[in-house]
C-alpha cells in the first residue's frame, strides 16, 4: 500500500502556460509574444526543460479552475445542496424556479467548461511543446507527453458529467473539432488514456518534473495507476463493464486498502494559490453565515441509513434551519475541514464503487462484497436486501450517493440511470435539469 504524503511545491511560481494562453473561457486563445520574455512560439519550438516544468505545474494547477461552481451547480440540480448566497440564479436558474431556465451565457454553464477548457489548452501546449524541443530525451518526451493526456481524459470526462457532450479536438484553435455527444466523445477519450498509458510506460524510471497533488503517484510506474484508475471509470461510463475490470486490476483499486488513498488537488494560502472553493466556515449562533454557505438538501439527511457516519462526518446541524428564496435546511456542509484541505480527484473509494458496478449482472456476491465495502466503512451492517441486478443498482447508486456527496457525480449518475424524474421537486413550479448547455461561445 502506498504512504500517501501532500507534496508542498507551491503553485506560485512562473506559470508560463497560464500567462500565454490568458485566461479565456472558451477553446480559443490569444497568442501573445514577449520580447522579453519567452513567447508562446518560442515555448512550442524550443522549449527548456525548465519552461516544460513550468507548463506541467500550470497544468495541475489549472485542473482546480471553477471547481467550486461545477460542484455547487451540479450538486444544487440532483438536490444534494443549495448554494445561498447572494446571486439568486443559484436557486432560481438551476432549479427551474418560475419557469427560469439554464442560460448558456450564465457564470455555472460557462465557469466550468472554460475551467476545463483552459486546462486541457495547456496540456495540449505541453504534449506540442514536448514534441517540439530538442531539450528531452526521448524518455523524458513520453513521460510529458503521457501525463498530459491522461490529464486531458481527466478533464473531459469532467465535462461530459455535466455537459453530456465534449469538444475532444481542441489542439489547433484555429480548427476546432465539433462537439461530440457522450458515446461519440468517450471512445476518443478512452482512446486517449490508452495513448497515454504507452507514453508512460515508455517514460523510464522518472519522471522530469515535479508533481504536487500527485504524491505517491509522480514516477511513471505509479501514474500508470492513475491513467488505468480514470480508464476504469471511462469503460464503466461508456457501458464497457469488462473493460472497466480490466483497468482496475492495474490500478491503485484495493478493496481492503485505505478508501482515501488517491491523487488530490492540493490548495494553500500562499501568495498566488487558491484555497479549496468549496470549503465553507462553520456556522455559529453569533455568525450563522447566512448569506454564504452550502446547505445540505434536506432529502441526504432524511434519507439516510441510522448510523451512516458519512452524514455526521460531511454535515452539521446549523444553529438554525437556513431559509433563503423559499428554501429551507437544516443542515450544512463540513465536507472539507479547512480552507486548504484537499479534494480528491479520484480515491480508492470511487473505484471500489466502480468495481461494484461492473461486477452488478456478471457477479453480484463479489459487487455485494465490494458495496459492504463501503457500508462498513461508514459503519454501517453488511447488505441485506434484495440480490436481483436491479437491486445492486438501487444499493450502489445509494452508496455512491452518500461516499460521493457534493463531488460533481449524483446529477451524472441519476442521468445515465435515467432516474432523473426521481428527484425531489423543492417548490411549486420547480423542474429538474439533469445537464448543462454548451456556452453560447461555442456556437454549436
Amino acid at each position: 500500500m502506498k504512504t500517501y504524503k501532500i507534496n508542498t511545491v507551491k503553485w506560485h511560481y512562473a506559470l508560463v502556460v497560464l500567462l500565454l494562453i490568458g485566461v479565456t473561457t472558451s477553446c480559443t486563445f490569444d497568442e501573445q509574444v514577449d520580447p522579453n520574455g519567452p513567447s508562446l512560439e518560442g515555448v512550442l519550438t524550443n522549449a527548456s526543460i525548465n519552461q516544460l516544468n513550468d507548463m506541467v505545474i500550470g497544468v495541475e494547477a489549472t485542473m482546480r479552475n471553477s471547481l467550486g461552481i461545477q460542484t455547487t451547480a451540479s450538486g444544487t440540480m440532483a438536490r444534494e445542496l443549495y448554494l445561498f448566497d447572494a446571486d439568486p440564479r443559484n436557486t432560481a436558474n438551476i432549479l427551474g424556479k418560475n419557469g427560469s431556465t439554464l442560460e448558456n451565457g450564465d457564470f455555472y454553464v460557462t465557469g466550468p467548461w472554460g475551467g476545463r477548457y483552459r486546462c486541457i489548452k495547456n496540456a495540449n501546449i505541453l504534449i506540442q511543446s514536448a514534441n517540439g524541443t530538442g531539450a528531452v530525451t526521448a524518455e523524458q518526451r513520453s513521460g510529458y507527453v503521457g501525463f498530459a493526456q491522461t490529464i486531458i481524459a481527466f478533464e473531459l470526462i469532467e465535462v461530459l458529467k455535466s455537459y453530456n457532450q465534449a469538444r475532444i479536438d481542441v489542439a489547433d484553435e484555429n480548427n476546432l473539432g465539433p462537439v461530440l455527444d457522450f458515446s461519440a466523445a468517450m471512445t476518443e477519450v478512452r482512446a486517449m488514456l490508452n495513448d497515454g498509458l504507452t507514453n508512460i510506460n515508455q517514460a523510464g524510471t522518472e519522471f522530469a518534473f515535479t508533481l504536487a497533488g500527485f504524491s505517491g503517484y509522480d514516477t511513471p510506474s505509479a501514474f500508470a495507476e492513475f491513467n488505468r484508475a480514470v480508464a476504469a471509470t471511462a469503460a464503466l461510463y461508456d457501458g464497457d463493464k469488462s473493460g472497466a475490470l480490466t483497468a482496475l486490476n492495474a490500478s491503485y483499486f484495493n478493496l481492503s486498502g485505505n478508501i482515501t488513498e488517491g491523487p488530490k488537488h492540493v490548495f494553500s494560502q500562499s501568495s498566488g494559490d487558491v484555497t479549496n472553493p468549496v470549503f465553507k466556515g462553520p456556522s455559529t449562533a453569533a455568525n450563522p453565515n447566512n448569506g454564504d454557505q452550502i446547505i445540505v438538501h434536506n432529502s441526504w439527511i432524511n434519507d439516510a441509513e441510522a448510523g451512516d457516519t458519512r452524514v455526521t462526518s460531511k454535515s452539521a446541524v446549523r444553529p438554525d434551519p437556513s431559509v433563503q428564496d423559499e428554501l429551507t435546511g437544516t443542515h450544512e456542509t463540513r465536507l472539507y475541514a479547512t480552507n486548504v484541505s484537499s479534494i480528491d480527484l479520484l480515491r480508492n473509494e470511487e473505484l471500489i464503487l466502480v468495481y461494484a458496478e461492473a461486477n452488478i449482472g456478471s457477479n453480484n456476491p463479489e459487487a455485494i462484497a465490494a458495496l459492504n465495502v463501503i457500508r462498513n466503512a461508514a459503519s454501517l451492517v453488511n447488505y441485506s436486501g434484495g440480490t436481483t441486478d436491479a437491486d445492486l443498482v438501487t444499493e450502489m447508486l445509494n452508496q455512491r450517493r452518500y461516499s460521493l456527496w457534493a463531488e460533481n457525480h449524483r446529477m451524472f449518475d441519476l442521468r445515465r440511470y435515467n432516474l432523473s424524474n426521481t428527484l425531489p421537486i423543492d417548490r411549486a413550479g420547480d423542474v429538474v435539469y439533469n445537464e448543462f448547455p454548451i456556452p453560447s461561445a461555442e456556437g454549436n
